[in-house]
């Protein structure tokens, strides 16, 4: 089920027996929930009519017999499943209860008008193997909840910001996204501190987004990297300083900098063989606008130097931890050495 055609049905005050949540964007999922408990309960019901489990905790029959009761003060019920077992693909974990589904598919046959069932897979994937997750999708009740890529990321962040009557420009967006990463809780967050700052009707520019949101250890070290591979040596050595300054560890920043090297040579190979960015982000299971910043900046560096300075990094990391080099000079030596 496509979710414009959920949310159409939703304002239409259209409610479906059963729907199935699952997928990698948790975010989104919760806030399908939150969006379905306040359209399908008045708040003063909302303590009654929302009943929820949890399969590793509870058998599934105990919540089908809850959907089959009706509804105590209150004019509909929600019964919200957290469900890792009975839909899921298999993630190498044993459920330690056992979950009679034929009572399940048997309600799925004829639900109760006055219920709706809402599971919450914490699963990427569902069981399609499975009797009752075949009758779920024929009767169209699955709802993916995938990462968001680059540019909807980008739609969803200015239309956050358009939804609190504030305007956002793509290039703050951008900026946005790269000192926030991918997390939408964190991005929705600061989403909402640049509104508060920019005020009704205001908007919010590049600048905002610089002066008011900290970039990250990892934006850092991408653009200590991309200084380096353009020569510039004194922004380099200067966003090293600034990092020392906030307390960070070389030991820990050169980790991020083989991170990031290591992500690239990886890409690079990965592009060899066809890869398309959505399929190196599975394989290498990051999110594919990660994806994209590692290609972008791999561009700079052959196959064969990411390989060396991985090496110089391995040398250099047992160098610092056994002591037989200061943390701080090594690191800066080797930042020196990617420009030479």
């Amino acid at each position: 089920m496509e979710m414009k055609d959920v949310m159409k049905e939703l304002k239409a005050g259209k409610f479906r027996p059963v729907y199935v949540l699952y997928g990698k964007d948790r975010y989104r999922m919760r806030q399908f929930v939150s969006d379905l408990t306040d359209k399908l309960l008045p708040p003063e019901e909302q303590e009654l009519g929302l009943v929820k489990f949890d399969t590793s905790e509870t058998p599934i029959e105990e919540a089908v017999a809850e959907a089959e009761t009706l509804p105590f003060f209150a004019s509909r019920k929600l019964v919200l499943i957290r469900d890792s077992s009975v839909l899921a693909a298999a993630q190498g974990k044993e459920g330690k209860l056992e979950h009679g589904t034929d009572a399940l598919i048997a309600y799925l046959k004829q639900p109760n008008e006055s219920s709706v069932i809402v599971f919450q897979v914490m699963a990427e994937k569902l069981d399609e193997r499975r009797k009752v997750v075949k009758l779920l999708k024929e009767q169209d009740a699955l709802i993916p909840f995938q990462e968001l890529q680059e540019n909807e990321l980008l739609q969803w962040t200015v239309k956050r910001a358009e939804e609190q009557g504030r305007g956002m420009s793509r290039d703050a967006a951008q900026l946005l996204l790269a000192r926030t990463g991918t997390n939408m809780q964190q991005l929705a967050h600061e989403v909402d501190k640049l509104c508060l700052h920019a005020g009704s009707g205001g908007s919010i520019s590049s600048s905002d987004v610089e002066h008011l949101i900290a970039s990250t250890v990892e934006e850092d070290v991408f653009a200590l990297i991309d200084a380096m591979a353009s020569l510039q040596v004194d922004r380099a050595l200067k966003l090293y300083g600034e990092l020392l300054l906030r307390r960070e560890e070389p030991i820990k920043i050169a980790a991020l900098i083989a991170r990031q090297f290591r992500i690239m040579l990886q890409v690079k190979e990965l592009e060899q063989h066809n890869y398309s960015p959505q399929q190196m982000a599975g394989q290498l299971g990051l999110h594919p606008y990660a994806v994209k910043l590692a290609a972008e900046k791999a561009k700079r560096f052959t196959a064969q130097t990411l390989g060396k300075h991985l090496n110089k990094l391995a040398e250099l990391d047992y160098s610092m931890k056994t002591g037989r080099i200061d943390k701080t000079l090594g690191l800066e030596l080797f930042l020196l050495s990617l420009a030479a």
